[in-house]
């Protein structure tokens, strides 16, 4: 064996753990971000730049997820301004599963996750997306960073006003206030 097909073996390999290790979680990622039916389109463009741009995917296993997230924001980014979208990244909230157990939660944590999806769409997209990729993603401050490509004390700052905005829509009135107005504000729109 040659160290040319040797070589080309352990490209191989590194690509083939990379992908079975951010798959799943990347694939998330992208689904709350765009139409399920696009993610794994978007999923197979992150994994062609990967592939392409190799050896400059971080070693570290969580440091390689945050570098193809950030691939991946890019490609949606690119993607919305050739369709002229000039929006930030929209998280969807309600396509969030949190699974059979929400049946039989306390009702109070239940109103609590009412009271949050109606907040939801009063935060600015930045904000959103700050949320998003702490909790839903579940990335570390430094990782959430790396992904929109700033440091990791901006992204701690973002995620703070942004928690601290949710928190006063929250506590700005009540579910019931919100829910009425948010079904007005959407029957006004049709």
């Amino acid at each position: 064996m040659d160290s040319t097909t040797s070589s080309q073996r352990e490209r191989e390999q590194r690509f083939r753990e990379i992908y079975d290790s951010v798959y799943i979680d990347l694939l998330g990622f992208v689904r709350r971000r765009v139409h399920p039916t696009h993610a794994e389109d978007v999923v197979g463009e992150v994994m062609l730049v990967a592939w392409r741009r190799l050896d400059d995917v971080p070693a570290d296993v969580s440091a390689a997820r945050a570098w193809l997230f950030g691939v991946a924001r890019k490609i949606l980014q690119n993607t919305r301004r050739r369709e002229d979208r000039h929006d930030a990244v929209a998280v969807r909230l309600a396509e969030v599963r949190h699974g059979p157990a929400d049946a039989g939660q306390h009702p109070d944590l239940v109103a609590h996750r009412v009271d949050i999806a109606a907040a939801w769409p009063l935060l600015s997209a930045l904000h959103q997306e700050a949320i998003a990729l702490s909790v839903l993603d579940g990335l570390t401050a430094p990782e959430a960073a790396a992904v929109l490509g700033i440091s990791p004390t901006a992204f701690r700052l973002r995620l703070s006003r942004a928690r601290r905005t949710l928190r006063r829509h929250v506590d700005s009135t009540t579910a019931g206030d919100r829910v009425d107005g948010h079904l007005a504000s959407e029957r006004s729109a049709r």
